[in-house]
């Protein structure tokens, strides 16, 4: 019992310390910095039709109320079960014929990544990257907030890793451990296979890497390839990217900026808990997460987070943004499309679920991951040509994995011992 109050106290401890330090600075949902999620309002109505795109949107009670009827009415009539069992059973297949179809045509690169996850880059990185933006003309940064049907959008974070990883220390199985502590794996007569453990995990891909991103569902690449484009400058940096669709990650494999010294790309299926990953838990610094979730059975989101959060190091962030409820796309689906509430599959067999900011903070919540971010973007979305207005809705987060102090010694973790 008092070890269970121990730990208690030193997680309660932990949140604490991530609150008040200054490794990050959390953005309320009620009161959003300017950066985040665009700065194009829209003040005269009359100009709506100026540009593509505006801001903030605040809905008024009754288009609440007319997207929740409209959300309701679609959903009335159900997928039969059989056709919903073929969907998850064939849900690769579905994105294998999408991507043969579209290839990398279908999606704009996430040019607007680095503006919304600076956290994507090492602090270092980040700083260097804003100076080269302010030297650019701004009229380039806000062209990369416009978005095609089926895209997506945009955050700011802050320094987290060199306080506590700095140069003195270092990283086995994911665990962070001083120069000291980590000699102490080889030379512990308990655990005769720490030194085959240690040697195991130096011939992975990217082993040598000091900073880590994995991108879940790649697809062809529209976040790679503008990653890559940063990181062949970031010395010490590596990205992982999966899909499980095996067309997208050929897509991937075969463009011309793909360089396996800067990144790993491979099929993966992250609703198969029992798929090993080619590399270790808890290395990542970054997990980007984005229109990946949506896309996967409801009742298997929670698996495949809890997954996740065991691929990040100890302070680690996940990045994440998706479908919010009642955007235009769900309202748009015909009767016939949905397979459970607020889950619908698409014409060509892909499926879409639009969550509410709660959800997602619960998801992430019971992985044992912290709010830094978690917003409700709208935006309004205009077709000039034709004069249509379109009510976009997205959920962008930033979670991180606290970090775990010892109350004995600050500069041990409380972790498990990998080999004990």
């Amino acid at each position: 019992m008092g070890s269970l109050n121990k730990m208690n106290f030193i997680t309660r401890l932990s949140a604490l310390c991530l609150r008040k330090s200054k490794m990050q600075q959390r953005h309320q949902s009620s009161r959003r910095p300017a950066v985040p999620l665009g700065s194009r309002i829209l003040t005269d109505p009359s100009k709506v039709f100026e540009h593509n795109m505006w801001d903030h949107m605040q809905w008024s009670q009754e288009e609440e109320e007319n997207a929740k009827e409209k959300a309701a009415e679609n959903s009335l009539v159900k997928v039969q079960w059989e056709d919903q069992d073929k969907y998850e059973r064939e849900a690769s297949k579905y994105w294998n014929e999408f991507y043969k179809t579209h290839k990398n045509n279908f999606f704009k690169d996430r040019n607007w990544l680095f503006l919304e996850f600076p956290e994507i880059l090492p602090e270092k990185r980040r700083e260097e990257l804003k100076t080269e933006q302010r030297s650019s003309e701004h009229t380039k940064i806000n062209s990369t907030n416009s978005f095609s049907h089926k895209n997506e959008t945009s955050e700011e974070g802050e320094k987290y890793w060199k306080k506590n990883y700095g140069g003195g220390s270092t990283s086995v199985q994911g665990y962070v451990y001083n120069k000291k502590q980590a000699k102490s794996l080889t030379d512990n007569p308990q655990g005769k296979n720490c030194g085959e453990e240690l040697g195991r995990l130096q011939s992975f891909p990217g082993s040598d890497a000091t900073y880590r991103i994995l991108e879940v569902g790649c697809g062809a690449g529209n976040s790679v390839f503008p990653i890559l484009k940063v990181l062949c400058n970031t010395p010490g940096t590596f990205l992982y990217c999966c899909d499980f669709a095996s067309g997208a990650v050929e897509l991937v494999k075969s463009h011309s900026s793909y360089n396996s010294a800067w990144c790993s790309a491979f099929v993966h299926d992250v609703c198969d808990d029992a798929l090993p990953y080619p590399f270790p838990d808890e290395i990542l610094d970054v997990i980007l997460l984005v229109f990946v979730l949506s896309t996967i059975h409801p009742d298997r989101m929670q698996g495949v987070v809890n997954r996740l959060a065991k691929l990040l190091k100890p302070g680690g962030m996940l990045l994440f943004r998706d479908y919010g409820r009642y955007d235009t796309t769900q309202l748009r689906f015909k009767k016939g499309h949905c397979l459970s509430e607020n889950f619908y599959v698409r014409g060509d067999g892909t499926r879409v679920y639009f969550f509410t900011k709660d959800e997602v903070w619960n998801m992430f919540n019971l992985a044992g991951l912290t709010e830094v971010q978690n917003l409700v973007d709208r935006r309004l979305q205009v077709n000039r040509k034709k004069k249509v207005k379109m009510q976009r809705v997205w959920i962008q987060s930033k979670f991180q994995k606290p970090l775990l102090l010892s109350l004995n010694n600050p500069e041990e973790t409380t972790e498990r011992h990998p080999c004990r």
